[in-house]
């Protein structure tokens, strides 16, 4: 398999992924939300539970 074969099928599977669940990285609540809506600036997360705020969150996928 060539390299361009092989880079059409790693594009295809990430195109199949359904988006993941994002968590807060301090207490674990799935309940957070965008703070800013500017596509220049990074994403940044607020915590509703623990009041958390950052660019981090984890994020889950199901197998």
């Amino acid at each position: 398999m060539n390299r361009l074969e092989t880079l059409r099928e790693i594009l295809a599977s990430l195109k199949r992924r359904r988006p993941s669940r994002k968590y807060c990285p301090r207490c674990g609540n799935p309940h957070i939300r965008l703070s800013n809506y500017l596509w220049i600036l990074p994403e940044r997360y607020i915590c509703e539970k623990c009041g958390y705020e950052g660019l981090v969150v984890l994020e889950a996928e199901k197998d």
